[in-house]
C-alpha cells in the first residue's frame, strides 16, 4: 500500500489506516481472538496506523491491541499507534488538565505495553481550560518521549489555529465521509496549510457506505448507531435510496462501495488519512483496496451528482452525543 505522512514531522503509514473504536463494543460484541485476527490481516494488507482511544469499551481496545503486541513483539515496529484521553468514562465529563491528561496518558501507555505513542489526542476539548494551555502540557508529554506527536479531536478550524501557535499540531481527527462533509469547510485547509494531517474517521457512514444492508431496529441495543439521528425510522429509509444509487455505481465500475468510499476520501487531499473500522478481518481487504483506486475529476463530479454535499437526512449525532464537538461556520 502506498503510504502517507501523519503530519509534518510524523511517521509514513499506509494510507488507510484502522479505527480499532470497534474492539470497545460499540457496533456490536467482540473478542480477543477476533480482533488479533483483524489485527493480523492489516498487517498483511499494509494498513500499519492504529487509532485506539481510552474510553473504547472503555479500555477493551487498548487492552487488545497491547495483548496483540506483547504476542508479537516486531508489530511494534511495523504499527504506528494513536490513542486518545482527557474524557472521564463514567460518568462521562470532559477534563484536559494536566493531572488528568498524564492519569489518561500513563494508563493508557500500560494497557498497551508501550513506552510511547506515536500520537495522542486530546479526545475532546474541556473549554474551561485554554487551549493554548492545554497544548503546552502536550509538548511537555513529547519533550518526556512519552509521545511522537499530538492532535485533536472534533476541533475546530480556529481552536487548531490557536494551537498551532503554540506547537505544531500533528493531527486533528474529524468525521469525514460522503455524508459527512463540515470538514471542507475550513478544516481540511487549516490543517493543509499547517502542516497538520487530517485523520478522518467514519469515513464509510458508520458502516451504511458498503455492500450489506443494516437494519437499524435489529442492530442490538448495544450498538452506537441506534441512538444516531441518521438511522431513525424517518431518515434511514431516505439516505439508502441515496447510497443504493452510489452503490450501483461502484458496481458498474468493477468496484465495491467500501473501496469507492474510501478512494473518494484519500482524493480530497494527500494528508487526508482515512480510518475505517471493522470488528472482523473480512471487510480490510476492501477498505485497502480504496488506495489503489484513482479517482479522475470526472469521477469525483458524478459523485457528487448522486450523493451532493449535504444530502444525508438527519443530524449526524442527537444533542447528547455531539456534546464537546465544536461547531463551526
Amino acid at each position: 500500500m502506498k503510504q502517507r505522512v501523519l503530519g509534518a514531522g510524523g511517521p509514513p503509514v499506509g494510507e488507510v489506516g484502522f479505527g480499532a473504536m470497534s474492539f470497545g463494543g460499540f457496533f456490536g460484541a467482540t473478542d480477543m481472538e477476533t480482533s488479533h485476527k483483524t489485527l493480523d490481516r492489516c498487517l498483511d494488507l499494509g494498513v500499519t496506523h492504529l487509532d485506539t482511544a481510552l474510553i473504547y469499551g472503555p479500555y477493551t481496545s487498548e487492552e487488545f491491541i497491547g495483548a496483540y503486541l506483547k504476542k508479537n513483539g516486531a508489530a511494534r515496529q511495523r504499527f504506528s499507534i494513536a490513542t486518545k484521553g482527557g474524557i472521564h468514562p463514567d460518568p462521562r465529563r470532559f477534563d484536559n488538565s494536566p493531572a488528568f491528561l498524564r492519569q489518561c496518558l500513563e494508563t493508557s501507555l500500560k494497557r498497551l505495553g508501550v513506552e510511547h505513542v506515536d500520537l495522542y489526542y486530546v479526545h475532546r476539548r474541556d473549554h474551561s481550560i485554554p487551549i493554548e494551555d492545554v497544548t503546552e502540557t502536550l509538548a511537555g508529554f513529547v519533550s518526556e518521549g512519552k509521545i511522537g506527536g499530538f492532535g485533536y479531536s472534533e476541533i475546530s478550524p480556529s481552536s487548531l489555529e490557536r494551537a498551532a501557535a503554540v506547537h505544531p499540531v500533528r493531527a486533528v481527527q474529524n468525521e469525514y465521509s460522503l455524508w459527512a462533509r463540515q470538514p471542507e469547510l475550513g478544516m481540511l485547509q487549516a490543517c493543509e496549510r499547517l502542516g497538520t494531517a487530517f485523520v478522518a474517521f467514519s469515513p464509510l457512514a458508520r458502516g451504511v457506505l458498503g455492500d450489506v444492508d443494516i437494519d437499524p431496529p435489529q442492530l442490538p441495543d448495544s450498538d452506537f448507531r441506534k441512538r444516531l439521528p441518521r438511522f431513525s425510522a424517518e431518515n434511514f429509509p431516505r439516505n439508502m435510496a441515496r447510497i443504493r444509487v452510489f452503490r450501483d455505481y461502484a458496481k458498474a465500475r468493477g468496484w465495491t462501495t467500501a473501496s469507492l468510499a474510501l478512494a473518494w476520501v484519500l482524493a480530497r487531499g494527500p494528508h487526508i488519512i482515512p480510518i475505517p473500522g471493522t470488528r472482523t478481518p473480512g471487510h480490510l481487504a476492501d477498505d485497502a483496496a480504496g488506495a489503489s483506486i484513482a479517482l479522475t475529476e470526472a469521477d469525483m463530479k458524478e459523485i457528487d451528482t448522486i450523493l451532493p454535499p449535504g444530502f444525508a437526512h438527519g443530524h449526524r449525532y442527537s444533542d447528547q452525543q455531539e456534546t464537546g464537538t465544536e461547531k463551526y461556520c
